[in-house]
């Protein structure tokens, strides 16, 4: 699955499960960890787990393996890993706190970004 398909069906598989304010930065000329940072938010804590693994069961089915989830304990934060993109999902007020759309909207110095 190329990366543009792959950004396309995970904004589609958090819409359909009711995230809120999905947001999708372009890291390819800023870092190398990433193509895509999607963002999205959840409305609970419950909201945050059950869209972590729908997302990766989603994927999986789809053909990509090996994504994983960061942040299992976490009642307001859980990363998915699926590779060539990485999504953040949040409780809105953990969102607003850190804010990631902002600092990685920013321009970045000639020189990529290596984290």
């Amino acid at each position: 699955m190329k990366v543009v398909e792959l950004k396309v069906n995970i904004e589609k598989i958090l819409d359909d499960n009711k995230a809120k304010s999905i947001s999708t930065i372009d890291l390819r000329n800023k870092s190398y960890i990433a193509d895509y940072m999607i963002v999205a938010s959840g409305t609970s804590s419950r909201h945050l787990q059950s869209l972590s693994e729908i997302l990766v069961s989603e994927l999986k089915r789809k053909g990509l393996d090996n994504c994983r989830i960061e942040g299992k304990d976490s009642n307001d934060w859980k990363l998915v890993d699926a590779h060539d993109i990485i999504v953040h999902l949040f409780h809105p007020n953990k969102r607003e706190f850190y804010d990631l759309e902002k600092m990685w909207s920013e321009e970045i110095p000639k020189e990529k970004a290596m984290i």
